[in-house]
């Protein structure tokens, strides 16, 4: 029987005990600023669930609603302003924004000190160096888990399944740092099968429903699921087949309660600890 690594009470353990002890110890609240564009109903529930969480532990939150037609300069306008809001710390622009607008031009414009999803390109080289401000919050989150569950990653083999900025890149990035041999795999890799068989942590991160499995999975493997996808008959699942691979892993995520929760946690984490560098202030973890 696999253990099921539990992000939501995980990310309540972060949450309630270290982030929102020290988030308390500061001479002022953490500022949290999230920038939703337009109506999108996912976008929408995201930005309230961040909304929620930064509420419950003491930190301010601002969110700011634009309509779906601003135009590139409005919003580079509003994320300036954010930059020198001295109570805002951390900066978000929820994605996708709508098409006529740039979305690399708008997370550029970010403050690379507020920039607590990790994506401006100072954030990504400095974790390219192993030497990171604020790393992407999914990736991030995925090593808590891992960290949570004692689970040994020196000489493991990480497989990767995806490529993306968001996730794919960065996660081979901190898994390399954990002394693992990364290997990415995407939408040109052969027998990607094979690929994924020979792996001791699976991170399956490709957008595509319940495409890794369980036929594929090495016995005893890790395996964590970073997708969430709502198929026709309204069921959330993940990139991974969850019941096939769940007969042969050593330890799974469910989807939904798996990385999604921990991305929310770290993105907390993340705007505590430029909170703490704004005031000087040294975090102990």
């Amino acid at each position: 029987m696999p253990v099921l690594l539990d992000g939501r009470k995980l990310s309540r353990k972060l949450n309630q005990g270290r982030v929102k002890t020290a988030a308390a110890q500061l001479e002022r609240p953490p500022g949290l600023a999230a920038v939703l564009v337009g109506a999108d109903p996912a976008s929408q529930v995201y930005v309230r669930r961040k909304g929620l969480v930064a509420g419950r532990i003491g930190f301010v939150h601002k969110q700011v609603d634009l309509s779906a037609d601003i135009d590139q300069a409005a919003l580079l306008q509003v994320v300036a302003d954010l930059n020198v809001d001295p109570e805002i710390d951390g900066i978000l622009v929820q994605m996708p924004l709508p098409k006529h607008l740039n979305a690399t031009a708008v997370l550029d414009a970010i403050d690379p000190s507020k920039d607590v999803d990790g994506f401006h390109p100072i954030n990504v080289g400095l974790l390219a160096q192993a030497r990171p401000l604020f790393v992407p919050c999914t990736p991030l989150g995925v090593m808590r888990m891992l960290e949570d569950a004692a689970i040994p990653t020196s000489g493991k083999h990480a497989v990767i399944v995806g490529r993306s900025d968001i996730v794919g890149k960065p996660m081979a990035q901190l898994l390399l740092q954990a002394n693992c041999t990364v290997t990415i795999c995407h939408s040109r890799t052969r027998d990607l099968a094979a690929e994924v068989g020979k792996a001791d942590i699976v991170v399956a991160a490709v957008g595509r429903p319940e495409m890794v499995l369980g036929e594929w999975i090495r016995p005893g493997s890790v395996v964590v699921d970073v997708g969430i996808n709502r198929l026709e008959d309204g069921r959330l699942v993940g990139d991974v087949h969850f019941e096939s691979a769940f007969k042969l892993a050593s330890h799974i995520t469910p989807v939904p309660g798996g990385v999604g929760p921990m991305t929310i946690a770290m993105l907390m984490e993340n705007t505590l600890r430029s909170a703490a560098l704004r005031q000087g202030v040294v975090l102990d973890f």
